[in-house]
């Protein structure tokens, strides 16, 4: 259960992240949010969902090991 969380929260902020990233670089400023704004979080947001991921599949090999 608290594994599949975290793979939703991976794939959600990596996601996320890139929206954001390409939405910073390809949509013109509209005077709400700043593209950098944009791209320094989608940034950040992809590498958090980067590091879910690693660090759900180590665990996913760690398990499977354990059980052979």
């Amino acid at each position: 259960m608290k594994a599949d969380i975290q793979l939703i929260t991976a794939a959600v902020l990596s996601v996320g992240g890139l929206v954001l990233l390409f939405c910073g670089v390809f949509i013109a400023p509209q005077g709400e949010v700043h593209e950098s704004i944009l791209v320094g979080f989608g940034e950040v947001a992809t590498f958090a969902g980067a590091l879910f991921g690693i660090d759900y599949t180590y665990k996913l090999k760690q398990r499977h090991g354990n059980e052979q």
